[in-house]
Protein backbone atom coordinates (compact mmCIF):
# COMPACT_ATOMS: atom_id res chain seq x y z
CA UNK A 1 0.00 0.00 0.00
CA UNK A 2 1.45 3.33 -1.09
CA UNK A 3 0.79 6.31 1.17
CA UNK A 4 1.79 9.77 -0.05
CA UNK A 5 1.53 12.89 2.06
CA UNK A 6 0.27 15.53 -0.32
CA UNK A 7 1.02 19.22 0.33
CA UNK A 8 -1.86 21.12 1.90
CA UNK A 9 -2.46 23.22 -1.22
CA UNK A 10 -2.63 20.12 -3.45
CA UNK A 11 -5.09 18.49 -1.05
CA UNK A 12 -7.15 21.69 -0.93
CA UNK A 13 -7.41 21.80 -4.73
CA UNK A 14 -8.36 18.11 -4.93
CA UNK A 15 -10.89 18.47 -2.09
CA UNK A 16 -12.53 21.52 -3.67
CA UNK A 17 -12.89 19.69 -6.99
CA UNK A 18 -14.25 16.60 -5.18
CA UNK A 19 -16.79 18.74 -3.30
CA UNK A 20 -18.35 19.74 -6.61
CA UNK A 21 -18.52 16.14 -7.83
CA UNK A 22 -15.34 16.06 -9.91
CA UNK A 23 -12.56 13.49 -9.66
CA UNK A 24 -9.05 14.82 -9.07
CA UNK A 25 -5.61 13.29 -8.46
CA UNK A 26 -1.99 14.29 -8.17
CA UNK A 27 -0.43 12.80 -11.29
CA UNK A 28 2.76 12.04 -13.17
CA UNK A 29 6.26 12.96 -12.08
CA UNK A 30 5.27 14.15 -8.60
CA UNK A 31 3.75 10.75 -7.79
CA UNK A 32 6.78 8.96 -9.25
CA UNK A 33 9.13 11.09 -7.16
CA UNK A 34 7.17 10.40 -3.97
CA UNK A 35 7.33 6.65 -4.61
CA UNK A 36 11.10 7.03 -5.10
CA UNK A 37 11.39 9.00 -1.86
CA UNK A 38 12.35 12.21 -3.67
CA UNK A 39 10.82 15.64 -2.96
CA UNK A 40 8.89 16.68 -6.10
CA UNK A 41 9.91 19.96 -7.74
CA UNK A 42 6.30 20.68 -8.67
CA UNK A 43 2.87 19.12 -8.37
CA UNK A 44 0.48 18.46 -11.26
CA UNK A 45 -3.18 17.63 -10.83
CA UNK A 46 -5.50 15.84 -13.25
CA UNK A 47 -9.28 16.11 -13.01
CA UNK A 48 -12.54 15.18 -14.68
CA UNK A 49 -13.56 18.87 -14.47
CA UNK A 50 -13.42 20.87 -17.69
CA UNK A 51 -11.10 23.91 -17.83
CA UNK A 52 -14.02 26.35 -17.52
CA UNK A 53 -15.27 24.45 -14.46
CA UNK A 54 -11.81 24.60 -12.86
CA UNK A 55 -11.63 28.35 -13.50
CA UNK A 56 -15.05 28.87 -11.94
CA UNK A 57 -13.98 27.14 -8.73
CA UNK A 58 -10.74 29.00 -7.96
CA UNK A 59 -10.14 32.67 -7.33
CA UNK A 60 -6.84 33.05 -9.19
CA UNK A 61 -6.15 31.08 -12.37
CA UNK A 62 -4.04 31.49 -15.51
CA UNK A 63 -4.83 29.98 -18.91
CA UNK A 64 -1.35 28.50 -19.37
CA UNK A 65 -2.30 25.68 -21.75
CA UNK A 66 -6.03 25.86 -22.08
CA UNK A 67 -5.87 24.57 -25.68
CA UNK A 68 -4.73 21.26 -24.21
CA UNK A 69 -6.92 21.46 -21.11
CA UNK A 70 -4.46 23.00 -18.63
CA UNK A 71 -5.29 25.78 -16.19
CA UNK A 72 -2.79 26.99 -13.60
CA UNK A 73 -4.27 27.56 -10.15
CA UNK A 74 -2.47 30.12 -7.98
CA UNK A 75 -2.62 29.44 -4.25
CA UNK A 76 -0.46 30.72 -1.37
CA UNK A 77 2.07 32.20 -3.82
CA UNK A 78 2.49 28.78 -5.47
CA UNK A 79 1.25 27.58 -8.86
CA UNK A 80 -0.32 24.21 -9.66
CA UNK A 81 -1.19 22.96 -13.14
CA UNK A 82 -4.66 21.41 -13.26
CA UNK A 83 -5.38 19.49 -16.47
CA UNK A 84 -8.61 17.89 -17.59
CA UNK A 85 -8.55 14.14 -18.31
CA UNK A 86 -7.85 13.95 -22.01
CA UNK A 87 -7.22 11.73 -25.00
CA UNK A 88 -4.67 13.14 -27.42
CA UNK A 89 -5.59 13.55 -31.08
CA UNK A 90 -3.14 12.99 -33.96
CA UNK A 91 0.37 14.29 -33.29
CA UNK A 92 2.10 16.89 -35.49
CA UNK A 93 5.82 16.78 -36.33
CA UNK A 94 6.40 13.98 -33.80
CA UNK A 95 6.10 16.50 -30.98
CA UNK A 96 2.60 17.57 -29.86
CA UNK A 97 -1.05 16.63 -30.44
CA UNK A 98 -2.97 18.59 -33.06
CA UNK A 99 -5.97 18.56 -30.75
CA UNK A 100 -7.25 16.86 -27.61
CA UNK A 101 -10.54 15.27 -26.58
CA UNK A 102 -11.70 15.38 -22.98
CA UNK A 103 -12.74 12.20 -21.20
CA UNK A 104 -14.28 11.28 -17.85
CA UNK A 105 -12.00 8.25 -17.46
CA UNK A 106 -8.73 8.62 -15.52
CA UNK A 107 -7.36 5.44 -17.13
CA UNK A 108 -7.79 6.90 -20.62
CA UNK A 109 -5.81 9.93 -19.47
CA UNK A 110 -2.99 7.85 -17.98
CA UNK A 111 -2.84 5.70 -21.12
CA UNK A 112 -1.50 8.64 -23.21
CA UNK A 113 1.55 9.21 -21.00
CA UNK A 114 5.13 8.29 -21.87
CA UNK A 115 6.45 5.81 -19.28
CA UNK A 116 4.69 3.55 -16.81
CA UNK A 117 6.41 5.19 -13.82
CA UNK A 118 4.94 8.54 -14.98
CA UNK A 119 1.45 7.11 -15.51
CA UNK A 120 0.38 6.90 -11.86
CA UNK A 121 -2.13 9.08 -10.02
CA UNK A 122 -2.91 9.52 -6.33
CA UNK A 123 -5.32 11.09 -3.90
CA UNK A 124 -5.79 10.40 -0.22
CA UNK A 125 -9.30 8.98 -0.55
CA UNK A 126 -8.73 6.49 -3.36
CA UNK A 127 -5.01 5.89 -2.96
CA UNK A 128 -2.76 5.00 -5.88
CA UNK A 129 -4.09 4.48 -9.40
CA UNK A 130 -1.49 2.31 -11.14
CA UNK A 131 -3.15 0.71 -14.15
CA UNK A 132 0.12 0.26 -16.08
CA UNK A 133 2.38 -1.26 -13.39
CA UNK A 134 4.44 1.84 -12.68
CA UNK A 135 5.33 0.57 -9.21
CA UNK A 136 6.64 -2.67 -10.72
CA UNK A 137 8.79 -0.70 -13.18
CA UNK A 138 10.26 1.32 -10.31
CA UNK A 139 10.88 -1.82 -8.23
CA UNK A 140 12.63 -3.42 -11.22
CA UNK A 141 14.52 -0.18 -11.94
CA UNK A 142 13.34 -0.25 -15.52
CA UNK A 143 12.14 2.43 -17.95
CA UNK A 144 9.10 1.01 -19.78
CA UNK A 145 6.73 2.75 -22.18
CA UNK A 146 2.97 2.80 -21.65
CA UNK A 147 1.53 0.58 -24.37
CA UNK A 148 3.34 0.30 -27.71
CA UNK A 149 6.70 2.14 -27.46
CA UNK A 150 6.78 2.71 -31.24
CA UNK A 151 3.51 4.62 -30.99
CA UNK A 152 4.73 6.64 -27.99
CA UNK A 153 7.91 7.71 -29.80
CA UNK A 154 6.13 8.46 -33.06
CA UNK A 155 3.75 10.70 -31.12
CA UNK A 156 6.60 12.59 -29.45
CA UNK A 157 10.15 11.84 -30.58
CA UNK A 158 11.62 13.72 -27.61
CA UNK A 159 10.43 10.83 -25.44
CA UNK A 160 13.36 8.78 -26.77
CA UNK A 161 15.80 11.22 -25.18
CA UNK A 162 13.65 11.41 -22.06
CA UNK A 163 13.98 7.63 -21.67
CA UNK A 164 17.76 7.97 -21.63
CA UNK A 165 17.58 11.01 -19.36
CA UNK A 166 15.49 9.13 -16.78
CA UNK A 167 17.83 6.16 -17.11
CA UNK A 168 20.80 8.45 -16.32
CA UNK A 169 19.02 10.34 -13.55
CA UNK A 170 17.71 7.25 -11.74
CA UNK A 171 20.31 4.67 -12.75
CA UNK A 172 17.54 2.55 -14.32
CA UNK A 173 17.80 0.22 -17.31
CA UNK A 174 15.65 0.74 -20.39
CA UNK A 175 13.59 -2.35 -21.19
CA UNK A 176 14.29 -4.29 -24.37
CA UNK A 177 11.11 -3.32 -26.25
CA UNK A 178 11.64 0.35 -25.46
CA UNK A 179 15.26 0.18 -26.61
CA UNK A 180 14.24 -1.53 -29.85
CA UNK A 181 11.65 1.17 -30.48
CA UNK A 182 14.25 3.92 -29.97
CA UNK A 183 16.50 2.24 -32.56
CA UNK A 184 13.54 1.93 -34.97
CA UNK A 185 12.49 5.55 -34.59
CA UNK A 186 15.85 7.28 -34.06
CA UNK A 187 15.65 9.38 -37.28
CA UNK A 188 12.55 11.13 -35.90
CA UNK A 189 14.75 13.01 -33.39
CA UNK A 190 15.64 15.30 -36.32
CA UNK A 191 12.13 16.76 -36.05
CA UNK A 192 12.83 18.08 -32.55
CA UNK A 193 14.16 21.62 -32.11
CA UNK A 194 17.77 22.25 -31.14
CA UNK A 195 16.68 23.93 -27.91
CA UNK A 196 14.77 20.86 -26.71
CA UNK A 197 17.55 18.44 -27.68
CA UNK A 198 20.04 20.72 -25.88
CA UNK A 199 17.89 20.67 -22.74
CA UNK A 200 17.58 16.88 -22.61
CA UNK A 201 21.24 16.23 -23.42
CA UNK A 202 22.28 18.67 -20.70
CA UNK A 203 20.11 16.82 -18.18
CA UNK A 204 21.82 13.56 -19.17
CA UNK A 205 25.31 15.06 -19.03
CA UNK A 206 24.76 16.78 -15.65
CA UNK A 207 23.21 13.69 -14.04
CA UNK A 208 25.00 11.34 -11.65
CA UNK A 209 25.56 9.02 -14.63
CA UNK A 210 26.86 11.31 -17.39
CA UNK A 211 28.45 8.35 -19.16
CA UNK A 212 24.92 7.15 -19.96
CA UNK A 213 25.19 9.57 -22.89
CA UNK A 214 26.68 6.46 -24.56
CA UNK A 215 23.12 5.12 -24.80
CA UNK A 216 22.46 7.89 -27.35
CA UNK A 217 25.20 6.32 -29.48
CA UNK A 218 24.18 2.70 -28.91
CA UNK A 219 20.49 3.34 -29.64
CA UNK A 220 21.16 5.35 -32.81
CA UNK A 221 20.17 8.85 -31.70
CA UNK A 222 23.63 10.45 -31.69
CA UNK A 223 24.08 9.90 -35.43
CA UNK A 224 21.14 12.25 -36.01
CA UNK A 225 21.76 14.79 -33.21
CA UNK A 226 25.55 15.21 -33.23
CA UNK A 227 26.82 13.12 -36.17
CA UNK A 228 30.33 14.55 -35.69
CA UNK A 229 30.65 12.52 -32.49
CA UNK A 230 30.39 9.25 -34.39
CA UNK A 231 33.95 9.66 -35.74
CA UNK A 232 35.23 9.16 -32.17
CA UNK A 233 33.34 5.90 -31.60
CA UNK A 234 35.73 2.97 -31.37
CA UNK A 235 38.68 5.13 -32.50
CA UNK A 236 41.87 3.67 -31.04
CA UNK A 237 44.33 6.26 -29.70
CA UNK A 238 47.36 4.01 -30.32
CA UNK A 239 49.33 5.85 -27.66
CA UNK A 240 50.96 4.78 -24.38
CA UNK A 241 49.22 7.62 -22.55
CA UNK A 242 45.77 6.22 -23.37
CA UNK A 243 44.03 2.96 -22.51
CA UNK A 244 40.61 3.92 -23.91
CA UNK A 245 39.23 4.56 -27.37
CA UNK A 246 38.43 8.24 -27.92
CA UNK A 247 34.72 7.88 -27.11
CA UNK A 248 35.35 5.72 -24.03
CA UNK A 249 37.92 8.29 -22.86
CA UNK A 250 35.22 10.97 -23.16
CA UNK A 251 32.67 8.91 -21.19
CA UNK A 252 35.28 8.29 -18.49
CA UNK A 253 36.33 11.95 -18.33
CA UNK A 254 32.70 13.01 -17.79
CA UNK A 255 32.68 11.10 -14.49
CA UNK A 256 35.60 13.12 -13.12
CA UNK A 257 34.29 16.68 -13.40
CA UNK A 258 31.65 18.75 -11.63
CA UNK A 259 28.09 18.44 -12.98
CA UNK A 260 27.75 21.93 -14.48
CA UNK A 261 26.57 22.54 -18.01
CA UNK A 262 29.80 24.29 -19.05
CA UNK A 263 32.19 21.69 -17.63
CA UNK A 264 30.27 18.59 -18.71
CA UNK A 265 29.75 19.88 -22.27
CA UNK A 266 33.43 20.82 -22.42
CA UNK A 267 34.43 17.26 -21.58
CA UNK A 268 31.86 15.82 -23.99
CA UNK A 269 33.23 17.86 -26.91
CA UNK A 270 36.90 18.37 -25.97
CA UNK A 271 38.23 15.56 -28.20
CA UNK A 272 35.57 15.53 -30.90
CA UNK A 273 38.20 16.70 -33.40
CA UNK A 274 40.33 13.61 -32.89
CA UNK A 275 38.27 11.69 -35.42
CA UNK A 276 39.72 13.78 -38.25
CA UNK A 277 43.25 14.48 -36.95
CA UNK A 278 44.73 11.06 -36.15
CA UNK A 279 48.12 10.18 -37.64
CA UNK A 280 50.57 7.34 -36.93
CA UNK A 281 54.33 7.87 -36.74
CA UNK A 282 56.96 5.39 -37.94
CA UNK A 283 56.73 3.53 -34.61
CA UNK A 284 52.97 3.15 -34.89
CA UNK A 285 52.28 5.70 -32.15
CA UNK A 286 49.10 7.71 -32.60
CA UNK A 287 49.14 11.52 -32.66
CA UNK A 288 46.32 14.05 -32.91
CA UNK A 289 48.13 17.24 -33.87
CA UNK A 290 45.87 20.28 -33.85
CA UNK A 291 42.92 18.42 -32.36
CA UNK A 292 42.04 21.16 -29.81
CA UNK A 293 41.66 23.71 -32.62
CA UNK A 294 39.69 21.25 -34.75
CA UNK A 295 37.50 20.36 -31.77
CA UNK A 296 36.79 24.08 -31.26
CA UNK A 297 35.65 24.53 -34.85
CA UNK A 298 33.36 21.50 -34.65
CA UNK A 299 32.04 22.39 -31.18
CA UNK A 300 31.18 25.92 -32.30
CA UNK A 301 28.92 24.54 -35.01
CA UNK A 302 27.35 21.97 -32.66
CA UNK A 303 26.64 24.52 -29.92
CA UNK A 304 25.07 26.88 -32.45
CA UNK A 305 22.78 24.11 -33.76
CA UNK A 306 21.71 23.34 -30.20
CA UNK A 307 21.02 27.03 -29.50
CA UNK A 308 23.49 27.56 -26.65
CA UNK A 309 23.70 31.12 -25.35
CA UNK A 310 26.74 33.21 -26.30
CA UNK A 311 28.38 33.25 -22.84
CA UNK A 312 28.22 29.48 -22.35
CA UNK A 313 29.43 28.89 -25.91
CA UNK A 314 32.38 31.25 -25.42
CA UNK A 315 33.40 29.55 -22.16
CA UNK A 316 33.13 26.01 -23.55
CA UNK A 317 35.16 26.91 -26.64
CA UNK A 318 37.87 28.58 -24.56
CA UNK A 319 38.17 25.52 -22.30
CA UNK A 320 38.30 23.16 -25.29
CA UNK A 321 40.97 25.34 -26.91
CA UNK A 322 43.21 25.10 -23.83
CA UNK A 323 42.33 21.60 -22.57
CA UNK A 324 45.64 20.19 -23.86
CA UNK A 325 47.72 23.27 -22.94
CA UNK A 326 50.35 22.01 -20.48
CA UNK A 327 52.21 24.48 -18.28
CA UNK A 328 54.97 24.18 -15.72
CA UNK A 329 54.08 24.57 -12.05
CA UNK A 330 55.88 27.88 -11.48
CA UNK A 331 54.43 31.22 -10.48
CA UNK A 332 55.65 32.89 -13.67
CA UNK A 333 54.12 30.32 -16.04
CA UNK A 334 50.85 30.40 -14.11
CA UNK A 335 50.75 34.20 -14.44
CA UNK A 336 51.20 33.89 -18.19
CA UNK A 337 48.60 31.11 -18.46
CA UNK A 338 46.06 33.20 -16.54
CA UNK A 339 46.68 36.03 -19.00
CA UNK A 340 45.96 33.67 -21.93
CA UNK A 341 42.98 31.80 -20.47
CA UNK A 342 41.45 34.46 -18.24
CA UNK A 343 41.09 34.61 -14.48
CA UNK A 344 37.40 33.68 -14.56
CA UNK A 345 38.01 30.38 -16.37
CA UNK A 346 41.42 29.41 -14.99
CA UNK A 347 40.18 27.09 -12.22
CA UNK A 348 37.78 25.50 -14.72
CA UNK A 349 40.79 24.94 -17.00
CA UNK A 350 42.56 23.01 -14.21
CA UNK A 351 39.41 20.94 -13.58
CA UNK A 352 39.17 20.07 -17.27
CA UNK A 353 42.82 19.01 -17.29
CA UNK A 354 42.32 16.89 -14.17
CA UNK A 355 39.32 15.08 -15.67
CA UNK A 356 41.22 14.57 -18.92
CA UNK A 357 44.22 13.10 -17.06
CA UNK A 358 42.09 10.81 -14.87
CA UNK A 359 40.58 9.29 -18.02
CA UNK A 360 43.98 8.34 -19.47
CA UNK A 361 46.54 5.64 -18.61
CA UNK A 362 46.60 5.35 -14.77
CA UNK A 363 50.40 4.92 -14.94
CA UNK A 364 50.78 8.61 -15.75
CA UNK A 365 48.16 10.08 -13.41
CA UNK A 366 50.50 10.58 -10.46
CA UNK A 367 53.00 12.36 -12.70
CA UNK A 368 50.52 15.10 -13.58
CA UNK A 369 48.11 15.55 -10.65
CA UNK A 370 50.69 16.95 -8.16
CA UNK A 371 51.62 19.52 -10.82
CA UNK A 372 48.00 20.57 -11.11
CA UNK A 373 47.76 21.03 -7.35
CA UNK A 374 50.83 23.28 -7.45
CA UNK A 375 49.33 25.25 -10.34
CA UNK A 376 46.13 25.80 -8.33
CA UNK A 377 48.19 26.88 -5.32
CA UNK A 378 50.10 29.43 -7.39
CA UNK A 379 46.83 30.70 -8.85
CA UNK A 380 45.53 31.20 -5.31
CA UNK A 381 48.67 33.17 -4.45
CA UNK A 382 48.18 35.35 -7.53
CA UNK A 383 44.61 36.11 -6.51
CA UNK A 384 45.56 36.83 -2.91
CA UNK A 385 48.33 39.21 -4.00
CA UNK A 386 46.10 40.72 -6.72
CA UNK A 387 48.98 40.44 -9.18
CA UNK A 388 48.43 41.79 -12.67
CA UNK A 389 47.51 39.15 -15.25
CA UNK A 390 45.17 41.10 -17.56
CA UNK A 391 44.97 44.55 -19.15
CA UNK A 392 42.34 45.66 -16.65
CA UNK A 393 44.89 45.15 -13.85
CA UNK A 394 47.57 47.20 -15.63
CA UNK A 395 48.34 50.55 -13.94
CA UNK A 396 48.19 52.35 -17.28
CA UNK A 397 45.54 52.48 -20.00
CA UNK A 398 45.08 53.55 -23.59
CA UNK A 399 44.17 57.12 -22.69
CA UNK A 400 47.40 57.44 -20.69
CA UNK A 401 49.46 56.23 -23.66
CA UNK A 402 47.80 58.71 -26.01
CA UNK A 403 48.62 61.52 -23.58
CA UNK A 404 52.35 60.67 -23.76
CA UNK A 405 52.31 60.61 -27.55
CA UNK A 406 51.40 57.10 -28.70
CA UNK A 407 49.33 57.18 -31.91
CA UNK A 408 45.71 56.16 -31.50
CA UNK A 409 44.49 52.89 -32.97
CA UNK A 410 46.34 49.60 -33.24
CA UNK A 411 49.55 51.07 -31.79
CA UNK A 412 47.89 51.71 -28.43
CA UNK A 413 46.56 48.15 -28.11
CA UNK A 414 49.84 46.59 -29.19
CA UNK A 415 51.78 48.76 -26.72
CA UNK A 416 49.47 47.78 -23.83
CA UNK A 417 50.04 44.09 -24.52
CA UNK A 418 53.80 44.63 -24.68
CA UNK A 419 53.69 46.35 -21.30
CA UNK A 420 51.52 43.56 -19.89
CA UNK A 421 54.15 41.01 -20.99
CA UNK A 422 56.80 42.86 -18.99
CA UNK A 423 54.56 42.99 -15.90
CA UNK A 424 53.73 39.28 -16.12
CA UNK A 425 57.47 38.56 -16.14
CA UNK A 426 58.05 40.93 -13.20
CA UNK A 427 54.99 42.06 -11.20
CA UNK A 428 56.86 44.93 -9.51
CA UNK A 429 56.90 46.74 -12.87
CA UNK A 430 53.17 47.38 -12.54
CA UNK A 431 53.45 51.02 -11.49
CA UNK A 432 52.60 54.13 -13.49
CA UNK A 433 56.12 55.60 -13.49
CA UNK A 434 57.86 52.46 -14.79
CA UNK A 435 55.16 51.78 -17.39
CA UNK A 436 55.29 55.33 -18.79
CA UNK A 437 59.08 55.17 -19.03
CA UNK A 438 59.01 51.78 -20.76
CA UNK A 439 56.31 53.03 -23.17
CA UNK A 440 58.53 55.98 -24.15
CA UNK A 441 61.48 53.62 -24.71
CA UNK A 442 59.40 51.36 -26.91
CA UNK A 443 58.06 54.36 -28.82
CA UNK A 444 61.62 55.55 -29.58
CA UNK A 445 62.63 52.08 -30.76
CA UNK A 446 59.66 52.27 -33.07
Amino acid sequence: MVNIKLPKQVNDIISKLNSKGYEAFAVGGCVRDCVLGVEPEDWDITTSALPEQVKALFYKTVDTGIKHGTVTVLMDKMSYEVTTYRIDGPYENNRSPKNVHYTRDIIEDLKRRDFTMNAMAYNEDEGLVDAFSGILSIENKRITCVGDPNERFQEDALRMLRAIRFSAKLGFDIDADTQAAIINNAPLIQNISGERVHMELTKILTSENPHFIKKCVDLGLMAYMIPEFMDTVGLEQSNVHHIYTVDDHIYEALKHIEPTETLRWTMFLHDIGKGTTKTLDEKGQGHFYGHPEKSCVMAKDILARLRFDNKTTKDILKLIEFHDYRIEDTLKTVRRAVQKIGEELFLHYTKVQEADIKAQNPTYIELYLPKLENIRRFFGELQAARQCTTLKDLKINGKDLIEIGIDQGENVGAMLYQLLDFVIEEPSYNNRQWLEQKARELMIKG
